[in-house]
């Protein structure tokens, strides 16, 4: 389960490093083998600013769930364009290091300075400025769109 905040800068090869804290655990289960695709929102829009980034058994089970989806659903096929069309096959290297494709690294306006969010199953990565303005947004927020179903939920 991957947790936390971490700041970490892209280098000029297009590349960042996952802090050293997750590394055995990706070695574990995925032998550094990863995925990284676009970030979607709830209406299966890209989220403009950021990337998913997945573990390769956690990916092929997200690959899985979106295959059974209906094929003439209009929401499915979106998000099988976003998701799965922009999807890469990416390996950290024995540095940590991960090279994040060109094309992704435009889509979410990647530069210098990147937020790494541990999402319990894969990490979100953020341009620093896109993570900033949207950790602004849910602060000011009052959006309360499903919140009954976390009724159970307790802390």
């Amino acid at each position: 389960m991957f947790r936390g905040i971490s700041t970490i800068n892209l280098d000029t090869k297009g590349r960042i490093t996952i802090p050293t804290r997750y590394r055995p655990e990706l070695q574990d289960c995925c032998e550094r083998q990863m995925v990284v695709t676009v970030a979607v929102d709830e209406k299966c829009v890209g989220e403009q600013g950021c990337l998913w980034l997945y573990p390769l058994p956690e990916w092929e089970r997200l690959e899985h769930t979106i295959s059974k989806l209906p094929t003439l659903n209009k929401m499915a096929g979106k998000l099988r364009r976003f998701v799965i069309g922009n999807a890469s096959e990416c390996e950290m290297d024995n540095q940590g290091r991960l090279l994040l494709p060109e094309k992704l690294r435009k889509f979410a306006s990647m530069d210098k300075h990147i937020v790494l969010v541990g999402q319990l199953n894969k990490f979100e990565i953020w341009n620093e400025e896109a993570w900033q303005a949207k950790e602004d947004e849910w602060l000011s927020g009052d959006d309360s769109e499903g919140l009954e179903d976390l009724d159970s939920l307790s802390f």
